[in-house]
Parts: structure tokens; C-alpha cells; sequence
């Protein structure tokens, strides 16, 4: 029988290396099947004052309320 006989890979490094790659999995699954980090209805990269001219475009805001939060936006 080999001297290893208890260690399922071997080594302890490769159970190192097993358990890592099982957590890097793990936390890319679970943050695919929550959308990530991005809110809904925007783009990876959009500023504060793209999602502003958006919601103005859309009607969602009027003109004083966009010129008020672009103003703040500045600050």
C-alpha cells in the first residue's frame, strides 16, 4: 500500500487548492443567480447623471427635478 493512504488527493496542498476553487464556484454562482452587484435597469460603467438623463428621457422625472438633482450631482 502507498504511504498516502489517508489523503484522498495526495497532498494537502491539492486539498488547498480543491477548497479554494470550490469557494471562487461557489461565489460565482450565487452572485450569477442574484444579478450581481448592478441595479436593475442599468449598465456595468453608467454614471449617477446617465441613470438621471435616462429617467428624464423616460418622463420619469420633469426638468426641474433633473436640473435640481444634476446641480447636486455637480457638488
Amino acid at each position: 500500500m502507498g504511504g498516502n493512504s489517508g489523503m484522498l488527493f495526495g497532498s494537502g496542498l491539492f486539498m488547498w487548492i480543491f477548497w479554494i476553487l470550490l469557494i471562487i464556484i461557489i461565489i460565482a454562482l450565487v452572485k450569477t443567480l442574484t444579478g450581481g452587484s448592478t441595479p436593475p435597469g442599468t449598465t456595468p460603467g453608467e454614471t449617477p447623471l446617465d441613470i438621471l438623463r435616462k429617467r428624464y428621457a423616460r418622463g420619469k422625472i420633469d426638468e426641474q427635478e433633473f436640473e435640481r438633482k444634476r446641480r447636486e450631482l455637480d457638488h
